[in-house]
C-alpha cells in the first residue's frame, strides 16, 4: 500500500462520520443514497434517507409505489430526475435482476441514473470490488496534494484525476479508500480556509509545500446563467384550484404546478394573452399574490403568482386538473409551487 492510501485510511478509520447508510447491510441502501448525494449536500440528504427507507425499505417496495408517491417523498431535494431514474432503475433491477442490485461497476451503469462515479461508489462500497471513484469533495484533495493545474471540471482534467485516484487505489480497501477521501474534503480539505494542519496528508500536499491552497483546484469558469421571468395564475373555484400535471419527463417532470407561462417585460400584462395562446385558457386577474425568486442548476427564476377567475369554462386541455384545497399537500411540486400553494392555504384559512 503506496504512502497515500496508507496516511487516508489510517486517518478515517479514527474519524470517519457516522452516515445512516455507511456500512448497510443492504447495498439498495448505499444506492439511494449515492442518488441523493448526487449535488446535494449529506446534511441535507440525512432526514430524506431515513424517511425514504421507512416508506421504500426495499427495491420491491419501491416498485410497487406510484411515480406521484416517489416524487412526494423526494419533494424538496431537488433534481427530480434523479427520483424518476431511481424509481425506473428499481423497475429494471426487478425484471432483469431478481430484485437483487448487480455487483459489478459495469452493470451498474446500466440503470438509468448511475453513471461512472456513481456505479464506482456502489460497487465498492456495497460490494467491496477495486474501484476507485471521483466526486467534488475527491477532485479537491487530489488537485491540492498533487498540484494539478488543469481545471477539474474538464474533460482533460477529470482525466488526470481519475489515474490519479486509481494509481493509488488500495486492492481490498476501496470503499473506505473512496470514502476517506470524501470525508477528508468535507471535513478537513474545504473549498476555503482549509484545516491544513489537521490534514492526514499535510507532510505529502504540494498545495501546501508551495502555498497554493487558495489557487487550487483550478476551475473553468462556467458561462453565466439566464434569467426567467415567468407568471402563475391560481384559479379557485368551489374550494378547488386548478393545477397542470407535468410530463415526465424534463425539469420537474411527473410533478405538479400552477399553470404558467414564460413572459418577457410586463408579467401582468402579457400573462392573459399567453395563456390563451398556450392553453387556451381566459382568465380576468384580480390580484396580485406573491413573486418567488428560486435558482435552478442552469437558470435563475423569478415567478409572479396572480389570483385570477376563468373567463369561459370550455374544456381544459389535458393535464389540467380541478384539485380539493385540503387534497395540495398530497400533489407533488417543486420548491416555487410548494410556495404559491401555502400562501393559497393561507389566505383561503385565513
Amino acid at each position: 500500500m503506496n504512502n497515500f492510501a496508507k496516511l487516508t485510511l489510517n486517518w478515517y478509520f479514527r474519524n470517519a462520520r457516522v452516515l445512516p447508510w455507511r456500512n448497510h447491510p443492504d447495498p439498495y441502501a448505499i444506492w439511494v443514497s449515492e442518488i441523493m448525494l448526487q449535488q446535494t449536500q449529506v446534511a441535507t440528504v440525512i432526514p430524506y434517507f431515513e424517511r425514504w427507507m421507512n416508506r421504500f425499505p426495499d427495491i420491491p417496495a419501491l416498485v410497487r409505489a406510484t411515480e406521484a408517491e416517489v416524487l412526494m417523498m423526494w419533494e424538496g431535494l431537488g433534481y427530480y430526475a434523479r427520483a424518476r431514474n431511481l424509481y425506473k432503475a428499481a423497475k429494471f433491477v426487478m425484471k432483469n435482476y431478481a430484485s437483487t442490485l448487480p455487483s459489478s461497476a459495469g452493470e451498474l451503469r446500466k440503470l438509468p441514473g448511475v453513471g461512472r462515479y456513481t456505479a464506482a461508489a456502489i460497487a465498492s462500497m456495497a460490494f467491496g470490488q477495486d474501484e476507485a471513484t471521483l466526486d467534488g469533495n475527491i477532485k479537491r484533495v487530489l488537485s491540492r496534494v498533487f498540484k494539478i493545474i488543469e481545471p477539474v471540471n474538464t474533460t482533460h482534467g477529470e482525466k488526470i484525476l481519475w489515474g490519479i485516484v486509481n494509481e493509488h487505489l488500495p486492492a481490498g480497501h476501496a470503499g473506505d479508500y473512496n470514502q476517506a477521501l470524501m470525508d477528508i474534503g468535507a471535513l478537513i480539505c474545504l473549498p476555503i480556509k482549509p484545516d491544513c494542519l489537521g490534514c492526514p496528508l499535510k507532510r505529502i500536499c504540494e498545495a501546501k509545500k508551495r502555498g497554493l491552497q487558495g489557487e487550487l483546484p483550478v476551475v473553468k469558469k462556467k458561462t453565466k446563467v439566464p434569467m426567467i421571468v415567468k407568471s402563475a395564475i391560481v384559479v379557485i373555484k368551489k374550494w378547488k384550484v386548478l393545477l397542470l400535471h407535468r410530463k415526465s419527463t424534463g425539469l420537474l417532470g411527473g410533478m405538479w404546478e400552477f399553470p404558467s407561462v414564460e413572459v418577457n417585460e410586463d408579467p401582468e400584462r402579457e400573462l392573459t394573452v399567453l395563456l390563451n395562446s398556450r392553453y387556451k385558457l381566459k382568465v380576468a386577474k384580480k390580484s396580485h399574490l406573491l413573486t418567488i425568486k428560486h435558482a435552478y442548476s442552469h437558470f435563475k427564476l423569478t415567478e409572479h403568482a396572480f389570483l385570477c377567475t376563468l373567463k369561459s369554462e370550455r374544456k381544459l386541455q389535458p393535464g389540467f386538473e380541478w384539485i380539493p384545497l385540503k387534497a395540495l399537500s398530497k400533489f407533488p411540486m417543486g420548491k416555487v409551487d410548494r410556495q404559491i400553494a401555502i400562501k393559497v392555504l393561507a389566505e383561503e384559512n385565513g
